[in-house]
C-alpha cells in the first residue's frame, strides 16, 4: 500500500506508516472528482447556462387556452400602440404627466418618499423615483416566479415606460418649470422638486438632461425587449392552443 502523506510504498495491513508513522486510519485521501465532471468543458457550461436562461425566459406549457392566447394577443397590440406613443413623445412634452401610466405610478412614487425617509433626506428624496422603478421590477420577477413569462414581459414594459414617465422630472430640475403634485412648479417652492434636489446634492446639476436622456433611453431598450419578448413568448404558445378552460 502507499502512504496517502509521504507517498511511501509498504507492505499491505500496516496500521502506521513505516517513514512518516502517520496513522493510516486516521488519514483519508482527498477525494476524487468524478470524472464525468472533470470532463465538464466550458462550452458544454456554457450551453447550459444558455438552455437554463431560454428555459426561464421562453418555455411555454405544452397546452393553451386558446382564448387565453388571443386576449394576450390583444394586450400585447394595446401594449405596442401605447408603447409607440411613448417612445416617440419628446421629454420636455406634457404627454407623460397626463398620461394613465403617469397616475399609476404616482403612488408607488410617493410611497417611496415614505419607504425609504427612514434612511435619510437624499434617500427620502431619491426614494420617490426608486419606489417607482422597484415595483414594476418586483412585478416582472413575482411574475417569472411563477413561470408566467407572457405577464413578465408585462411587467417589464411597464419597467420601461416608469423609466420614460420620470425623465421629465429629471429634464426639469434646472428650470424647475414642471407642475408637479400640490399645484406648484419647482421654481415657485424651495426644496421641493425631487430632482433638483438630487443633483444639487451631487453637484451633477449641468447634465440634468443628460441623465434625463439616458433614463428616457433606458426606458425604451426595457420597452422594445418588453414587447419582443412577449411577441415571442405569444408566437411559442399559439401552437399550443387548445379550447376549452386553461
Amino acid at each position: 500500500m502507499i502512504c496517502p502523506k509521504c507517498t511511501h510504498e509498504q507492505p499491505d495491513g500496516q496500521d502506521l506508516c513505516g517513514r512518516c508513522g502517520v496513522i493510516f486510519a486516521k488519514v483519508r485521501p482527498a477525494p476524487q472528482r468524478p470524472e464525468a465532471e472533470k470532463n465538464i468543458s466550458p462550452n458544454a457550461a456554457a450551453s447550459g447556462l444558455a438552455a437554463l436562461l431560454w428555459e426561464c425566459l421562453f418555455a411555454v406549457p405544452a397546452e393553451e387556452n386558446r382564448l387565453l392566447v388571443a386576449g394576450r394577443f390583444c394586450l400585447w397590440l394595446v401594449l405596442a400602440v401605447w408603447g409607440f406613443r411613448f417612445m416617440t413623445t419628446p421629454i420636455t412634452g406634457e404627454h407623460f404627466n397626463h398620461s394613465f401610466m403617469h397616475l399609476v405610478n404616482l403612488p408607488f412614487h410617493e410611497a417611496g418618499h415614505l419607504f425609504f425617509s427612514p434612511f435619510g433626506r437624499f434617500l427620502q428624496v431619491l426614494g420617490g423615483t426608486l419606489g417607482q422603478w422597484l415595483i414594476p421590477l418586483v412585478v416582472t420577477l413575482a411574475f417569472l416566479v411563477r413561470t408566467d413569462r407572457f405577464a413578465a414581459s408585462v411587467g417589464l414594459w411597464w419597467l420601461g415606460q416608469s423609466f420614460m414617465d420620470i425623465a421629465p422630472y429629471m429634464d426639469d430640475a434646472r428650470a424647475g418649470q414642471l407642475m408637479l403634485l400640490g399645484g406648484v412648479t419647482g421654481s415657485e417652492v424651495a426644496d421641493y422638486h425631487d430632482w433638483e434636489i438630487i443633483l444639487t446634492r451631487l453637484g451633477w446639476m449641468q447634465y440634468d438632461h443628460l441623465i434625463a436622456r439616458i433614463s428616457f433611453g433606458c426606458g425604451l431598450v426595457l420597452m422594445l425587449a418588453a414587447l419582443l419578448w412577449g411577441g415571442w413568448v405569444l408566437y411559442r404558445q399559439k401552437g399550443t392552443g387548445i379550447p376549452g378552460r386553461s
